[in-house]
């Protein structure tokens, strides 16, 4: 093995995770939350009902880049495997990664362009995608076959020790707190303004800076073999091969029963990511600075159970480590659907309790932990399940069993919000999601397409 190869591939992670811990989960999606809600009381809502109104349009907007994703995801992947070299359109791809991220500097408290600011944030995920999808595809060629679960543990490891050294920078050095001093108690760096919220608002160039820099090593230690060429690009051709590709499910069922269980869980979980900061800033009422203190607690979870999970697939194979991270991914759902401010399932606490608190950094050591084993264990099933000729076609499928659905969960959430009234109510789809996903595990065969 290169072992050099293998630390550029995972540097990836720890590049890009920082879009989806800064900006998905933990500050950028709960700044974007408290801006709309704020917006919509001045509109006259009343404050409940603003709450519900930010949840929705962040829904639509998830549910947007999804469909997205969705449509062109595996398009893409026949068209990298018909035209062989992979690096191109990853680079391409993380162009829209820095471009989105940095154009969230734009959405300001005095001036909420709350649509601008989406459509730079689904530019930066789309552009995450998509060069997930062909870094996923290099896997197969770092390792033997029976080291890539370690492999993918521990790259999901790396990458979610990056988003927590990213989190801990912007608490500590730039995100203000209500007293406008960060965590640290300093005013926040570089001069920039609380009163404009400029030390939150630097999470979109700080995300667009740190991925830059930090795939950097990827640049000089990922290569592809020697003599590889771009070739012609033809989207007809790719969509016929991808054409075939899909018939061929037909006569590969664990293949297709994996994509679209993996298509519920994904997504299920990709919700969960997306709404946990909002629900945590609209219901429990968490301000950045501690729905930050909250991703730490998650991410460091999820990278201590990621690497243990690395080895769980290694010894047990990846069907067990998913079984149970959907098991707990569900049980959170159930937590959070019957968790109020004044209620736990319907027992009502004393007033000023922290008990809601408390569990739901239980509740962030549980998404971030299952969320990164399941998603280490899916992507070396998914190796399982392909060849060396079709590694990027068939991770353009995982993509799309990960983002086909993309725009239904965020839609069902947006839309169970709309119609009740009630943020809670909202989460109730993912539970239908995850156990459906682990009822369709049942006829994937752990081995992928080998023998039982």
């Amino acid at each position: 093995m290169n072992r050099k190869r293998i630390w550029g591939w995972w540097f990836f992670d720890w590049a890009g995770q920082p879009y989806h811990t800064l900006l998905v989960t933990f500050i950028f999606s709960i700044y974007f939350a408290e801006v709309a809600k704020r917006a919509y009381i001045a509109q006259g809502h009343d404050v409940m009902l603003a709450g519900a109104h930010a949840q929705t349009l962040w829904g639509y907007g998830l549910a947007i880049s999804g469909a997205v994703i969705a449509l062109l995801a595996p398009l893409l992947g026949a068209v990298a495997d018909r035209s062989g070299r992979k690096l191109p359109w990853i680079w391409f791809f993380s162009g829209m990664v820095v471009v989105g991220a940095a154009g969230l500097w734009l959405l300001t408290p005095q001036d909420p362009r709350l649509i601008t600011a989406l459509a730079f944030f689904g530019v930066g995920l789309i552009g995450m995608e998509f060069a997930t999808i062909f870094t996923n595809a290099l896997l197969p060629g770092l390792a033997p076959r029976d080291e890539i679960g370690r492999l993918s543990g521990s790259g999901f490891a790396f990458g979610y020790l990056g988003g927590l050294v990213a989190l801990a920078i912007m608490l500590l050095f730039f995100a203000e707190t209500p007293s406008g001093r960060t965590l640290l108690g300093i005013p926040p760096l570089f001069g920039l303004d609380p009163a404009f919220r400029e030390g939150t608002r630097f999470v979109g160039p700080f995300t667009a800076l740190w991925y830059a820099v930090f795939m950097l090593p990827f640049w000089f230690w990922v290569t592809e073999p020697k003599g590889l060429r771009m070739g012609p690009i033809s989207l007809c051709a790719a969509a016929a091969d991808l054409w075939q590709t899909v018939k061929g499910l037909r006569q590969r069922r664990s293949l297709a029963v994996w994509l679209v269980s993996s298509m519920l869980s994904r997504d299920g979980l990709n919700a969960l990511y997306g709404f946990g900061g909002v629900y945590a800033g609209t219901v429990l009422g968490w301000p950045v600075f501690l729905s930050g203190v909250f991703g730490v607690v998650s991410v460091i979870s999820a990278a201590v159970i990621s690497w243990l999970g690395g080895r769980a697939d290694r010894r047990y194979g990846p069907k067990p480590v998913i079984v149970g991270a959907i098991l707990l991914l569900t049980l959170v759902c159930v937590i959070i659907v019957g968790m109020t401010r004044e209620t736990l399932f319907g027992l009502p606490l004393a007033a000023g309790s922290r008990v809601p608190d408390v569990m739901f950094f239980i509740c962030g050591a549980m998404i971030g932990g299952a969320g990164g084993a399941m998603q280490a264990a899916s992507r070396t099933l998914t190796v399982r399940h392909t060849s060396d000729e079709r590694t990027t076609e068939v991770f353009g499928l995982y993509a799309l069993s990960g983002k086909a659905t993309a725009f239904l969960a965020p839609f069902l959430i947006a839309l169970v919000t709309d119609l009740t009234g009630n943020q809670r109510i909202g989460v109730t789809p993912l539970i239908v999601m995850f156990l459906l996903a682990l009822f369709l595990l049942r006829w994937v065969n752990k081995n992928g397409e080998g023998p039982q």
